[in-house]
C-alpha cells in the first residue's frame, strides 16, 4: 500500500510538470513583462533554469500578488544587488519560487509517507528557501568582486583623467577595458546619464543597487569632492587609498576573529585526540599486562 502511494505521488508530480509545459505551449497567455523577461534572460540562464521558468511562468503573477507590493520591491532590490544572476528578474523569481516550492512539497510528502520526517522537513525548507539562498550567495559574491576590483579601477581612472580626458569620458574608456560586475555598474550609470539622468542621481542609484560599503564610500567622496571643488584626480587617489586601508583593517579584524575559533577547535578536538593517541601508543608499546596488575 505504501509503495502504491509513493508511486501515485510521483506520477502526479511528473504529470503536473509535463501538463504545465503542455498548457504553456497550447494556450497560455503570458504577461508582457514576463514574456520580455523570458526572451531577454533566456541567453543568460542555464537549460535547467529555463525549463524551471517555463514550468512556473503560469503561476508567476499569482505568486507576485500573494507577495504584495512591498515584498516585490524588496525582491527587486535584492536582484539589483545580486546583478540579476542567470538573467533572473522579478517574474523569473516568482516562477522559480512556485516550482521549487511545489517540488519541495512533493518530495517532502514522499519522504513523509516513507516515515522520513527529518528528510521531509529538509526537502520542504529547501524548496521554499532555495531561490532566496541563491540570491544571497550572488549578492555576497558580487559584493566581494566589486570591492576587490574598485581600488585598482580608481587608480587607472585617476591616470586617465590626469592625462587630459574628462571624468565621464574617462569612466567610459576605463570601463570598456574591465570585465565584471563593477564595469557593468559603471556602464549602467553612464547609460542613465546619456538618457538625461543627472550625474548625482545616477550615482545615487548606483549606491542603492549595491550592498557595498566601498561603493557607498566612492559615491559619497565623489559627490563631496564635486561640491567642494576638489581636483578629481586627488579625490580618486584618496578614495583608492582609503579603500585599501579599509580592506587591510577588515583583514586584520577577520584574522583576530579567526584566532579564538582555531584555538577552540584545537583545545576541544585536536588536543584530546592527540592525548588519546599518545596513551594508546604507550599502552601497546609498554607490553604491560594490566589484567595481572589488577589481579585479574
Amino acid at each position: 500500500m505504501e509503495e502504491l502511494a509513493l508511486a501515485l505521488v510521483m506520477g502526479l508530480s511528473v504529470y503536473g510538470a509535463f501538463s504545465g509545459v503542455r498548457r504553456y505551449r497550447a494556450d497560455a497567455k503570458l504577461p508582457d513583462d514576463l514574456a520580455v523577461a523570458l526572451e531577454v534572460g533566456g541567453s543568460r540562464t542555464s537549460v535547467a533554469g529555463s525549463l524551471v521558468d517555463r514550468m512556473g511562468m503560469r503561476y508567476a503573477p499569482t505568486v507576485l500578488r500573494m507577495m504584495g507590493p512591498k515584498r516585490v520591491d524588496a525582491v527587486r532590490r535584492k536582484l539589483d544587488m545580486a546583478g540579476n544572476p542567470g538573467g533572473m528578474t522579478v517574474d523569473r523569481y516568482a516562477a522559480r519560487r512556485a516550482v521549487y516550492t511545489v517540488l519541495g512539497f512533493v518530495a517532502g510528502l514522499v519522504m513523509l509517507l516513507d516515515n522520513q520526517l527529518f528528510l521531509a522537513l529538509i526537502f520542504a525548507v529547501y524548496g521554499f528557501f532555495w531561490t532566496e539562498a541563491l540570491i544571497r550567495v550572488a549578492i555576497s559574491r558580487r559584493r566581494d568582486d566589486i570591492e576587490r576590483t574598485l581600488p585598482d579601477f580608481l587608480d587607472v581612472l585617476a591616470v586617465v583623467v590626469s592625462a587630459g580626458l574628462g571624468f565621464r569620458q574617462a569612466l567610459e574608456r576605463v570601463s570598456d577595458k574591465y570585465q565584471g560586475p563593477w564595469a557593468d555598474e559603471v556602464r549602467i550609470t553612464l547609460r542613465q546619464m546619456d538618457m538625461g539622468v543627472s550625474r548625482r542621481d545616477a550615482f545615487d542609484q548606483m549606491r542603492r543597487r549595491n550592498d557595498s560599503e566601498q561603493v557607498s564610500m566612492f559615491v559619497s567622496a565623489l559627490q563631496q569632492g564635486e561640491e567642494l571643488g576638489a581636483p578629481i584626480v586627488d579625490t580618486l587617489i584618496q578614495i583608492a587609498n582609503d579603500m585599501r586601508r579599509t580592506d587591510a583593517q577588515n583583514a586584520r579584524r577577520k584574522a583576530a576573529k579567526a584566532v579564538p575559533k582555531s584555538t577552540l577547535i584545537v583545545t576541544s578536538v585536536m588536543l584530546p585526540a592527540t592525548m588519546l593517541l599518545i596513551a594508546v601508543g604507550f599502552y601497546y608499546g609498554s607490553g604491560v599486562d594490566f589484567n595481572q596488575l589488577l589481579g585479574g
